[in-house]
């Protein structure tokens, strides 16, 4: 069985799958700047596309999890953090100078893509994993935007179930949310093990860890990130452990329709954006001072010089307001996820491809 240092080496050459939960909405406040000042008009760019209708709405609709700590969580006031969150926040931002310009829906496994191709949504920052079919005009449709979280699948269980690796789930029941690859690479690890184990499915990931903690299965399985989340809310943390079996291949990030390029290169750019400004060492903090850099490739990317902003449709600052919205990808990932989160992720394979990561933008010129 694959352990989950050498699967994930492996992770930047495939795809797989994830899922999740349905719940409300919240709406943030608006703003009286214009939305994309020194944009080019839609006329210019080309083609109507759903660029259009959100600038013209004000506001972006983002489909989120909104149950996952540190991924994407809305609390009992309606505030919604995490990693996903900010990604959202972060394209909110560049599109209207304002973070909190964005409403978000949450949706689960088998809602999520009809949301996206039905126009509910203008987009998916959910825990989705990138895979070939989903990708394929003849399959959903979709388009996937760089990858923000490297994953894998895990299995949740208990210390006093005595199980220690996969193919101790023999003959047991495993907790799996339905309509996702979780499902569907459940099935393929057990046939490859030549063990049985009885699928006990849900709708949703929450109904899911409840049977979990009522004892109705003796595992649950998710991607580990999210198997990880979810512990920190059970009443004993400590009594559940993570195998060490990886089960698949997750690469996580947002999502668009198929066939917009104007609004889908919003969407790319902007979250290759946050990756490239960590590796420029640009942040919340420091991000006015750097509009003082004499460097050509800084200056190109914060918008003092060239017309990047404008071929995409946005204003020539669009990195600027993106960065001052919630930092550079380092900074959302130690604020949600890593060192400075209750769930202190390892980075691994989530940092930059100077750091032995997987981590990587293309020019921005």
């Amino acid at each position: 069985m694959r352990k989950w240092n050498s699967t994930l080496l492996a992770v930047s050459l495939s795809v797989a799958a994830l899922a999740a939960c349905a719940a409300p909405t919240t709406t943030t406040t608006a703003s009286s700047e214009s939305p994309a000042a020194g944009a080019a008009s839609p006329a210019a760019a080309g083609a109507p596309s759903r660029l259009d209708t959100i600038l013209s709405r004000g506001t972006l609709i983002c489909g989120v999890e909104g149950t996952i700590p540190g991924f994407s969580f809305v609390d009992s006031s309606g505030k919604y953090t995490g990693l996903d969150v900010d990604v959202c926040k972060a394209i909110a931002a560049a599109l209207f100078n304002d973070p909190e310009k964005v409403e978000f829906r949450n949706l689960d496994s088998t809602a999520r893509f009809p949301a996206v191709s039905s126009g509910e949504v203008d987009m998916l920052s959910r825990n989705t994993t990138w895979t070939a079919s989903r990708d394929a005009a003849g399959g959903n449709g979709l388009e996937f935007a760089p990858t923000t979280f490297y994953d894998g699948q895990g299995v949740m269980v208990t210390k006093a179930s005595g199980i220690s690796s996969f193919k101790d789930l023999d003959g047991k029941a495993v907790c799996v949310e339905t309509g996702t690859t979780t499902e569907l690479n459940l099935a393929t690890r057990a046939t490859e093990a030549n063990i049985k184990i009885n699928e006990v499915k849900f709708q949703d990931s929450n109904a899911g860890f409840a049977a979990y903690q009522e004892g109705r299965c003796e595992a649950i399985t998710s991607d580990r990130s999210q198997l990880a989340a979810k512990r920190t809310a059970l009443p004993t943390p400590d009594d559940n452990i993570l195998l060490e079996d990886v089960l698949s291949k997750e690469p996580l990030g947002p999502v668009t329709v198929n066939n917009d390029s104007r609004w889908y290169d919003v969407v790319r750019w902007v979250t290759y954006g946050l990756i490239q400004a960590e590796e420029f060492g640009i942040t919340q903090a420091n991000v006015d001072q750097k509009l003082q850099d004499p460097s050509p490739d800084i200056k190109r990317f914060l918008g003092t010089d060239g017309d990047l902003g404008k071929q995409l449709g946005l204003s020539p600052d669009f990195m600027v307001r993106a960065i001052k919205a919630g930092g550079n990808y380092g900074e959302i990932y130690e604020r949600n996820i890593g060192t400075g989160s209750a769930l202190k992720i390892d980075r691994g394979l989530n940092k930059l491809w100077t750091d032995g990561g997987l981590m990587y933008a293309p020019p921005f010129r």
